[in-house]
């Protein structure tokens, strides 16, 4: 009788071993269908800024990001429209937008976090512009210093751009005496257009597969 239990009780763990095995390959192979193999987003205007983006009077300023998931590397197209002609841009990929869900600006938001230089920008006669850059983006995008005391890698799931000549965010109230790091020369203007955060997650939009079983919640690479 004694052998009996013994057997059952072992026939018992295998099958739940072998059920929790199933369960956790369900979930990885969840996971990976999770993950979007195209993602389009809208940039939306700094409030501050917005009046020296567009043309006085002239429609409402757009950004437009598309990111195609690719083998070894992703591809990111972005498109702006009604910008005011000849205005040059630098891009970014970042850690943390200043804009809320919503869109209004998150005070709470002290600075971007990690920056990752990524591609110039610049609006044509007709207030237009685009451009593409090749490299990781989708879920896996990130940076670390190993000289800082905790090396912990940093993604950096929003992209935006910033004026690259302090001036021409002058006339919206920007010091051009106090101009950002953000252009090759050190000595750009502010943030122009940013993505936003996920109401939900908080994550940026290059985040496809968040889990939401961490705090706060994280990316699935």
């Amino acid at each position: 009788m004694t052998s009996l239990v013994q057997t059952l009780s072992k026939s018992t763990t295998l099958i739940r071993t072998a059920f929790l095995a199933s369960l956790g390959l369900a979930i990885g192979a969840q996971n990976m269908m999770a993950q979007a193999n195209e993602v389009d987003f809208d940039l939306t205007a700094n409030p501050k800024t917005v009046a020296c983006l567009g043309v006085p009077g002239g429609p409402t300023p757009t950004a437009h990001v598309t990111v195609k998931r690719g083998t070894l590397s992703d591809t990111l197209t972005i498109v702006g429209d009604n910008i005011r002609p000849t205005l040059a841009f630098d891009m970014f990929t970042v850690q943390r937008s200043n804009l809320k869900a919503n869109g209004t600006v998150d005070t709470t938001v002290k600075n971007f976090g990690l920056a990752w230089y990524q591609s110039d920008l610049r609006a044509n006669a007709a207030g237009h512009f685009q451009a593409s850059i090749k490299t990781i983006l989708l879920d896996q995008i990130f940076g670390f210093d190993p000289d800082q005391s905790n090396p912990t890698p940093i993604n950096t799931f929003h992209v935006g751009f910033w004026f690259n000549d302090p001036a021409d965010a002058a006339a919206c109230g920007f010091d051009v005496t106090k101009p950002t790091p953000f252009n090759g020369e050190h000595n750009a203007g502010p943030v122009a257009m940013i993505s936003r955060p996920s109401a939900t997650t908080k994550l940026g939009p290059l985040c496809t597969n968040p889990n939401t079983h961490t705090s706060p919640p994280s990316c699935n690479p």
